[in-house]
């Protein structure tokens, strides 16, 4: 009995221990569990089409930085590197059957991102808006949250399973489902400007921008559909340059990178 009773505080012990860690990874952040949205883009590196091999593990060794603090992460992927959907160039079809084929194209990247963060070491599960039982689970909300309170990154595939709806709209849809705290958009520039920086070397950064400025000021940041949800629904939206190394950790330690949008 004495060595069961010993055995049980010793268990207590390292628990009160693990528990004590976890909170303290859990201070360091700003914000407890978000939803980053990656466009199809992001895995596709310098060679400028499919997925590029040292991009998507660069981001997989960014977002294992962001889980070892103990943030839940969950990510929505976009599908762009592969396949645009409607807006594929030279390719005339249906708005519906390529808007399905897009969201084909973002399980492949979803599967490429699961398989590349299992390798730095980190539990992922995809769930799928579309159902295909052999490659991923289908996307049940309370599912989605056990996974993250279990500490797995959540990959999201399918966008929203229907036609018509973006992936940043279905980021913004699951963000709010699992109650995130914050969407962090990566793009390739620091932040939201009032015109493409790219094209015009003049064009000024926000800071801090409401979502009616977007709106009315019809900003590139997400799609109208996108920014109505998340400002309806108060969620914040940070859009930083994902192309710099360590800006997911900094945009979730609270450190002012890119632009916040916000009521």
């Amino acid at each position: 009995m004495a060595a069961t009773n010993g055995t049980s505080k010793a268990g207590k012990s390292r628990a009160a221990k693990k528990n004590k860690v976890e909170v303290v990874k859990k201070s360091q952040a700003v914000y407890q569990r978000i939803l980053l949205k990656l466009s199809g883009e992001s895995f596709q590196g310098p060679q400028g089409f499919g997925i590029h091999g040292d991009t998507i593990r660069e981001i997989a060794r960014e977002v294992k930085e962001v889980h070892d603090l103990g943030v839940e992460v969950a990510i929505m992927v976009g599908g762009g590197n592969i396949f645009r959907g409607a807006r594929q160039k030279g390719f005339e079809i249906d708005r519906a059957t390529g808007d399905y084929m897009g969201m084909l194209a973002t399980c492949i990247n979803a599967l490429a991102l699961q398989d590349s963060l299992e390798k730095a070491g980190v539990f992922t599960r995809v769930l799928s808006a579309i159902n295909m039982q052999q490659i991923s689970e289908p996307f049940i909300r309370r599912r989605a949250v056990r996974h993250l309170e279990k500490g797995r990154v959540v990959v999201f595939g399918g966008g929203t399973g229907n036609p018509y709806f973006s992936t940043d709209t279905a980021a913004a849809l699951r963000a709010m489902e699992i109650k995130a705290d914050v969407i962090l958009k990566g793009t390739k520039v620091d932040g939201i400007y009032d015109a493409d920086p790219m094209l015009n070397p003049g064009a000024s950064r926000f800071d801090r921008i409401s979502y009616l400025q977007v709106l009315e000021q019809r900003l590139n940041v997400m799609d109208a559909t996108a920014i109505s949800l998340c400002m309806d629904n108060r969620l914040p939206i940070v859009v930083f340059n994902l192309q710099t190394p360590g800006n997911i950790k900094r945009a979730i330690n609270g450190e002012a990178i890119g632009s916040l949008v916000t009521v």
